[in-house]
């Protein structure tokens, strides 16, 4: 890998939510060590993490994860053949290259917002005040997280460690290690809470104990380790928001690319790309709350992309249900696999802190983990449209691909460009 050093040209862009101000602050008129000497220049670097990873427009990982998450899948389609990246995405196999600017932005600004946070993670010493201190931790852990966990989704290795011809590891080593940096977040933010002085100062929206344990939920699943994933889920409080905050300058970014026009992408249908055995179920109200109808002067994607100021769930209490439902699934315990289900196929929108519900009957399938599971993660794609989840899902749970009219049209993404042509340590590219 490239040694990705810190960005200290940030976009110095206001940020309002709930009433109160707050800013990506510019530090570009100071250097590396003046920024991380101080409390509040490592404050304003962690704004300047969720800036880089949810508020760059298309160059944001909200965008290209969403992006090459649904268009690998058929989630989404293509409206106009000129965005090639895009269209090159959704006929996958051999025609996604290592040049597919699309592959090579989610890559690079991932590789940004860890290498990032892992220098904040380094210079907390400087914090006097706990409460502060533990802010400054358990965020920069939640975006290292992310950029780790996403790039596990979509790469089968990637480095850890910033550098000349960084050594690359295996896909679970990155999720692991995302998990234990969250730990060591979750026991610091539990020795003293996160202070006043660092929420002042912060971007509104991310509620960090619980967006912790949602991503230790989140990562210990896709690791495998079930039993951690049930009790880092069994944490979270559902009746809490933790989101990504936009507004009319700070622009949510898969609105103003995609869904607030018809130039780029859309859901295939009103059915998610959904058929067969996974086609969602007649009268499932998520479907209205995801799509709208079939007007040709307008984009079918809604959701959290109505508005530039629509916020983003980083997480949604259904995923943490799922994440139950499926780790029970895999540990053989279909009766609570089953329960943790229902409650995701029960909910109704009001009694949803998103209004997210599917208001349903109850499981009434066959009692065999290969059925559950096939319900698990028809819920998924139904209750988790458009965060990116897809084709990590799709391969966990064997899905058809990678075909041309398979449900996939890949497995992994290949190693952009940038990245072999300056680390020999780069693996050779997955045929698809």
């Amino acid at each position: 890998m490239k040694k990705y050093t810190l960005t200290l040209a940030l976009v110095g862009l206001l940020l309002t939510q709930n009433a109160c101000n707050q800013e990506y602050i510019n530090p570009s008129t100071t250097n590396q060590q003046q920024v991380v000497s101080s409390t509040d220049g490592l404050i304003t670097l962690c704004n300047g993490l969720q800036y880089r990873y949810s508020a760059g427009g298309a160059q944001s990982v909200l965008y290209t994860a969403m992006s090459a998450g649904g268009l690998t899948t058929r989630e989404l389609v293509v409206l106009n053949a000129g965005n090639g990246d895009e269209d090159n995405l959704s006929k996958g196999l051999g025609n996604v290259t290592n040049t597919n600017g699309v592959v090579n932005t989610l890559w690079t600004v991932n590789q940004l917002v860890k290498s990032n946070a892992d220098i904040v993670l380094a210079n907390t010493a400087v914090v006097t005040d706990p409460g502060t201190r533990n802010g400054i931790i358990g965020y920069a852990s939640i975006f290292r997280a992310l950029a780790l966990g996403t790039l596990a989704e979509f790469f089968e290795q990637a480095p850890l460690v910033s550098g000349t011809n960084a050594p690359f590891v295996d896909r679970i080593q990155l999720l692991k290690d995302a998990v234990a940096q969250l730990e060591t977040a979750a026991t610091q933010v539990a020795g003293a809470p996160v202070s006043a002085d660092f929420n002042q100062k912060i971007v509104a929206g991310i509620n960090i104990p619980n967006t912790i344990q949602a991503l230790i939920a989140r990562y210990s699943l896709f690791a495998g380790d079930y039993d951690k994933a049930l009790a880092a889920a069994a944490k979270v409080d559902l009746g809490q928001k933790s989101f990504f905050a936009f507004d009319d300058n700070t622009r949510n970014p898969v609105f103003f690319y995609s869904f607030g026009n018809r130039n780029v992408t859309e859901p295939t249908n009103t059915n998610l790309g959904l058929t067969g055995d996974v086609a969602p179920a007649a009268g499932d109200q998520r479907i209205p709350f995801y799509t709208q109808t079939a007007a040709k002067t307008r984009n079918l994607g809604t959701g959290f992309f109505t508005a530039n100021n629509a916020p983003v769930p980083v997480y949604l209490p259904g995923e943490l249900l799922l994440i139950r439902a499926e780790a029970y699934a895999r540990k053989g315990d279909l009766d609570n696999a089953i329960a943790e289900l229902n409650k995701v196929l029960t909910k109704t929108p009001a009694t949803d802190v998103w209004g997210v519900g599917a208001a349903l009957p109850a499981y009434s399938g066959a009692r065999t983990a290969e059925a559950v599971l096939t319900e698990i993660y028809r819920n998924r794609a139904v209750e988790l449209a458009y965060q990116g989840f897809r084709l990590e899902d799709s391969r966990r749970f064997g899905r058809s691909g990678p075909s041309a009219t398979g449900e996939r049209n890949r497995n992994f993404l290949p190693y952009p460009r940038t990245e072999s042509d300056n680390n020999t340590n780069t693996p050779t590219n997955p045929v698809s």
